[in-house]
């Protein structure tokens, strides 16, 4: 099972909020569902998706292991008992979340994280915050047809060009996290231009932007009628002069760049 190109994140959405935005999303009919160990909020996913009625097997359901869980000795048990908060034998995805700042060996992640998958626990692995230098290493490590996805911040301002065409090249998939660039895509009068052309909207323009280019996207939003724009983004057909127009406005605007964790972007 391929990644679905759209599905529903959850950073920094906590407690009822999530469980609401994560029910709302399922009714609507998104399927994958997005979340990490950091966020604090697996618990709520999982009540979301046990209170939905969708069957398991329709899910494609992601989590991330954070970086003081990186160890052999320490990925394996903080997977189960994500599994546990998710009410799931199993998720489809499991993602480094960022590169580990504590000088774990990457050889002894991926170690782990192949045993996670013998065992059945994940269905697949990959990274997400990996720049070219570190996809090199685990592509050295595990080959490239075993990283199922790179999830990177990647929307209109940051389009990330260098390290998407290097994935392309290796046969790596791309996920995009905030696309739509903590909102400002709302507010940009490229985008809102394209959007009144087709009758769509900005949200729309930009999710659909990066899903023509073959990504991943996984908007959130606490809005019922958010979440339920953010689909009409599937069926959107951008045409040429629209992609050209959307490519002039990358600036190098990273919005995710924590100091004490992020590698050196290329």
């Amino acid at each position: 099972m391929g990644i679905p190109a759209f599905g529903i994140g959850t950073f920094r959405l906590k407690d009822q909020v999530v469980t609401d935005s994560v029910r709302n999303a399922l009714e609507l009919g998104y399927r994958l569902v997005d979340t990490a160990q950091i966020y604090d909020n697996e618990a709520q996913v999982g009540q979301a998706i046990a209170d939905s009625g969708v069957p398991r097997d329709e899910l494609f359901l992601t989590t991330k292991v954070w970086v003081d869980k990186l160890s052999r000795d320490k990925l394996m048990p903080s997977l189960r008992e994500s599994l546990r908060k998710l009410r799931s034998d199993h998720v489809d995805l499991l993602l480094i979340h960022w590169p580990s700042p504590h000088g774990v060996p990457l050889a002894e992640t991926f170690e782990a994280l192949m045993q996670a998958r013998e065992a059945g626990l994940t269905r697949a692995f990959g990274v997400s915050n990996f720049n070219i230098a570190l996809l090199e290493q685990a592509i050295a490590l595990v080959g490239a047809d075993n990283i199922a996805t790179n999830q990177v911040e990647l929307h209109p301002y940051l389009q990330n060009r260098k390290l998407a065409d290097f994935m392309r090249g290796a046969g790596i998939h791309l996920t995009s996290y905030m696309t739509l660039a903590v909102g400002q895509v709302m507010d940009d009068a490229v985008l809102r231009g394209i959007a009144q052309r087709h009758g769509a909207t900005p949200a729309q323009v930009a999710l659909a932007w990066a899903m023509k280019q073959g990504y991943a996207v996984i908007p959130s939003s606490t809005k019922r009628a958010n979440l339920q724009s953010n689909l009409g983004a599937c069926t959107l057909q951008l045409g040429a002069e629209d992609i050209e127009a959307i490519a002039a406005l990358d600036r190098g605007q990273r919005l995710a760049n924590p100091s004490s964790l992020a590698p050196r972007w290329d």
